[in-house]
Protein backbone atom coordinates (compact mmCIF):
# COMPACT_ATOMS: atom_id res chain seq x y z
CA UNK A 1 0.00 0.00 0.00
CA UNK A 2 1.11 3.58 -0.59
CA UNK A 3 2.18 5.62 2.40
CA UNK A 4 0.25 8.84 3.19
CA UNK A 5 2.35 9.78 6.23
CA UNK A 6 5.98 9.80 7.31
CA UNK A 7 5.45 10.65 10.99
CA UNK A 8 3.13 9.50 13.78
CA UNK A 9 2.72 11.46 17.01
CA UNK A 10 1.11 9.74 20.01
CA UNK A 11 -0.60 11.02 23.13
CA UNK A 12 0.40 9.20 26.34
CA UNK A 13 -2.56 8.63 28.70
CA UNK A 14 -5.42 6.74 27.05
CA UNK A 15 -3.29 5.98 23.98
CA UNK A 16 0.16 4.56 24.75
CA UNK A 17 -1.21 3.80 28.22
CA UNK A 18 -4.50 2.00 28.82
CA UNK A 19 -5.34 4.38 31.63
CA UNK A 20 -5.03 8.12 32.04
CA UNK A 21 -8.36 8.88 30.39
CA UNK A 22 -10.70 11.52 31.79
CA UNK A 23 -13.20 8.73 32.48
CA UNK A 24 -10.72 7.24 34.97
CA UNK A 25 -11.26 10.34 37.08
CA UNK A 26 -15.04 10.69 36.73
CA UNK A 27 -15.57 6.99 37.54
CA UNK A 28 -14.45 7.73 41.11
CA UNK A 29 -17.59 9.82 41.68
CA UNK A 30 -21.29 8.86 41.86
CA UNK A 31 -22.91 9.21 38.41
CA UNK A 32 -24.94 12.25 39.46
CA UNK A 33 -21.73 14.15 40.34
CA UNK A 34 -19.42 12.89 37.58
CA UNK A 35 -19.82 15.74 35.06
CA UNK A 36 -19.73 18.46 37.72
CA UNK A 37 -16.59 16.89 39.21
CA UNK A 38 -14.95 16.77 35.78
CA UNK A 39 -15.78 20.44 35.16
CA UNK A 40 -14.34 21.45 38.54
CA UNK A 41 -11.25 19.32 38.14
CA UNK A 42 -10.37 20.04 34.49
CA UNK A 43 -12.52 22.99 33.42
CA UNK A 44 -13.26 23.22 29.70
CA UNK A 45 -10.54 20.83 28.57
CA UNK A 46 -10.99 21.86 24.95
CA UNK A 47 -9.95 25.38 25.87
CA UNK A 48 -6.53 26.61 27.00
CA UNK A 49 -7.09 29.16 29.74
CA UNK A 50 -6.25 29.94 33.38
CA UNK A 51 -8.14 27.03 34.93
CA UNK A 52 -5.89 25.49 37.62
CA UNK A 53 -5.57 22.18 35.77
CA UNK A 54 -4.58 23.95 32.55
CA UNK A 55 -1.98 25.94 34.47
CA UNK A 56 -0.75 22.71 36.09
CA UNK A 57 -0.27 21.08 32.68
CA UNK A 58 1.66 24.15 31.54
CA UNK A 59 3.94 23.85 34.59
CA UNK A 60 2.68 27.06 36.21
CA UNK A 61 1.27 25.41 39.37
CA UNK A 62 2.17 22.38 41.44
CA UNK A 63 -0.14 19.42 41.96
CA UNK A 64 -0.38 20.27 45.68
CA UNK A 65 -1.53 23.80 44.86
CA UNK A 66 -4.20 22.53 42.47
CA UNK A 67 -5.30 19.88 44.95
CA UNK A 68 -5.97 22.57 47.55
CA UNK A 69 -7.94 24.65 45.06
CA UNK A 70 -9.95 21.56 44.10
CA UNK A 71 -10.83 20.84 47.74
CA UNK A 72 -12.28 24.33 48.06
CA UNK A 73 -14.20 24.05 44.79
CA UNK A 74 -15.66 20.64 45.62
CA UNK A 75 -16.68 21.83 49.10
CA UNK A 76 -18.44 24.85 47.56
CA UNK A 77 -20.29 22.51 45.16
CA UNK A 78 -21.29 20.19 47.99
CA UNK A 79 -19.44 17.22 46.49
CA UNK A 80 -17.40 14.94 48.72
CA UNK A 81 -13.95 14.06 47.42
CA UNK A 82 -13.40 10.28 47.08
CA UNK A 83 -10.93 8.79 49.57
CA UNK A 84 -7.34 8.81 48.39
CA UNK A 85 -6.15 5.43 47.11
CA UNK A 86 -2.50 4.48 47.39
CA UNK A 87 -1.09 2.19 44.65
CA UNK A 88 0.62 -1.01 45.74
CA UNK A 89 4.21 -0.34 46.76
CA UNK A 90 3.64 3.35 47.51
CA UNK A 91 3.97 4.83 51.01
CA UNK A 92 0.71 6.17 52.45
CA UNK A 93 2.42 9.52 53.12
CA UNK A 94 3.52 9.87 49.50
CA UNK A 95 1.92 13.09 48.22
CA UNK A 96 2.43 12.43 44.51
CA UNK A 97 -0.72 11.73 42.45
CA UNK A 98 -2.22 8.25 43.01
CA UNK A 99 -1.59 7.01 39.48
CA UNK A 100 -0.13 3.76 38.19
CA UNK A 101 0.30 3.77 34.40
CA UNK A 102 -0.41 0.60 32.41
CA UNK A 103 1.15 0.34 28.93
CA UNK A 104 -1.16 -0.38 25.99
CA UNK A 105 0.72 -3.33 24.49
CA UNK A 106 -0.96 -3.32 21.01
CA UNK A 107 -0.22 0.39 20.67
CA UNK A 108 3.40 -0.08 21.70
CA UNK A 109 3.64 -2.88 19.14
CA UNK A 110 2.40 -0.39 16.54
CA UNK A 111 5.19 2.01 17.57
CA UNK A 112 7.77 -0.73 17.00
CA UNK A 113 6.37 -1.58 13.56
CA UNK A 114 6.26 2.07 12.50
CA UNK A 115 9.89 2.55 13.52
CA UNK A 116 10.89 -0.63 11.68
CA UNK A 117 9.19 0.76 8.56
CA UNK A 118 11.23 3.95 8.80
CA UNK A 119 8.57 6.35 10.05
CA UNK A 120 9.27 8.99 12.69
CA UNK A 121 7.43 8.47 15.99
CA UNK A 122 7.09 10.79 18.95
CA UNK A 123 4.98 11.65 22.00
CA UNK A 124 2.97 14.83 22.56
CA UNK A 125 1.37 14.78 26.00
CA UNK A 126 -0.49 17.13 28.30
CA UNK A 127 1.15 16.06 31.51
CA UNK A 128 2.24 17.28 34.91
CA UNK A 129 5.61 17.38 36.61
CA UNK A 130 4.49 15.06 39.43
CA UNK A 131 3.54 12.31 36.94
CA UNK A 132 6.95 12.30 35.27
CA UNK A 133 8.64 9.58 37.33
CA UNK A 134 5.49 7.45 37.22
CA UNK A 135 5.64 6.93 33.45
CA UNK A 136 9.21 7.74 32.44
CA UNK A 137 10.53 4.72 34.34
CA UNK A 138 8.19 2.23 32.67
CA UNK A 139 10.18 1.76 29.46
CA UNK A 140 13.18 3.16 27.54
CA UNK A 141 11.33 5.99 25.80
CA UNK A 142 14.50 7.50 24.33
CA UNK A 143 15.08 4.25 22.44
CA UNK A 144 11.47 3.91 21.30
CA UNK A 145 10.65 7.49 20.27
CA UNK A 146 12.42 10.19 18.30
CA UNK A 147 11.16 12.95 20.59
CA UNK A 148 8.88 13.70 23.57
CA UNK A 149 7.02 16.99 23.97
CA UNK A 150 5.69 17.21 27.54
CA UNK A 151 3.39 20.18 28.17
CA UNK A 152 4.74 21.14 31.58
CA UNK A 153 8.29 21.20 30.19
CA UNK A 154 7.50 23.50 27.25
CA UNK A 155 4.92 25.75 28.94
CA UNK A 156 2.18 24.93 26.42
CA UNK A 157 -0.63 22.40 26.27
CA UNK A 158 -3.00 20.92 23.74
CA UNK A 159 -5.16 22.23 22.07
CA UNK A 160 -2.87 25.26 21.58
CA UNK A 161 -1.76 24.95 17.92
CA UNK A 162 1.73 26.10 18.89
CA UNK A 163 2.46 22.86 20.75
CA UNK A 164 1.57 20.76 17.69
CA UNK A 165 3.75 22.96 15.53
CA UNK A 166 6.58 22.58 18.06
CA UNK A 167 6.26 18.79 17.94
CA UNK A 168 6.40 18.86 14.13
CA UNK A 169 9.36 21.25 14.06
CA UNK A 170 11.40 19.14 16.48
CA UNK A 171 10.86 16.13 14.19
CA UNK A 172 11.47 18.14 11.01
CA UNK A 173 8.06 16.85 9.94
CA UNK A 174 5.32 18.25 7.71
CA UNK A 175 1.79 18.50 9.07
CA UNK A 176 0.23 17.06 5.91
CA UNK A 177 2.44 13.97 6.21
CA UNK A 178 1.89 13.38 9.93
CA UNK A 179 -0.78 11.58 11.97
CA UNK A 180 -1.73 12.40 15.55
CA UNK A 181 -3.41 9.94 17.94
CA UNK A 182 -5.27 11.13 21.06
CA UNK A 183 -8.18 9.99 23.22
CA UNK A 184 -9.64 13.53 23.55
CA UNK A 185 -11.75 14.76 20.61
CA UNK A 186 -10.81 18.42 21.00
CA UNK A 187 -7.10 17.54 20.88
CA UNK A 188 -7.63 15.54 17.70
CA UNK A 189 -9.65 18.37 16.15
CA UNK A 190 -6.86 20.85 16.99
CA UNK A 191 -4.30 18.63 15.25
CA UNK A 192 -6.52 18.50 12.16
CA UNK A 193 -6.75 22.30 12.12
CA UNK A 194 -2.94 22.39 12.02
CA UNK A 195 -3.14 20.13 8.95
CA UNK A 196 -2.38 16.73 10.47
CA UNK A 197 -4.32 13.48 10.10
CA UNK A 198 -6.26 13.20 13.38
CA UNK A 199 -7.09 9.77 14.81
CA UNK A 200 -9.34 9.45 17.87
CA UNK A 201 -8.45 6.53 20.15
CA UNK A 202 -11.38 4.85 21.88
CA UNK A 203 -11.46 2.51 24.86
CA UNK A 204 -10.68 -0.24 22.36
CA UNK A 205 -7.70 1.06 20.40
CA UNK A 206 -8.00 -1.52 17.58
CA UNK A 207 -9.73 0.80 15.09
CA UNK A 208 -7.22 3.61 15.74
CA UNK A 209 -4.34 1.21 15.20
CA UNK A 210 -5.91 -0.02 11.94
CA UNK A 211 -6.40 3.57 10.72
CA UNK A 212 -2.76 4.37 11.46
CA UNK A 213 -1.60 1.23 9.69
CA UNK A 214 -3.53 2.23 6.56
CA UNK A 215 -2.04 5.73 6.52
CA UNK A 216 1.45 4.33 7.09
CA UNK A 217 1.08 1.71 4.37
CA UNK A 218 1.41 -1.17 6.85
CA UNK A 219 -2.06 -2.70 6.47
Amino acid sequence: MSRAIDTVIFDLGGVLMHNGRHSDFTSRFPPEHAETAKRIFMGDYGADNDHPWHRLERGELTFAEVQELNKQAFAAAGIEMPPRTVPVGRDANDKTPPMSFQPNVPMMDLVARLRAAGLGVSILTNNIREFRDLWRTLMPYEELFDDIVDSHEVGMRKPNPAIYELALTRLNATAGRAAFLDDVETNVAAAERVGMFGILVGEDSASAIAATERLAGLA
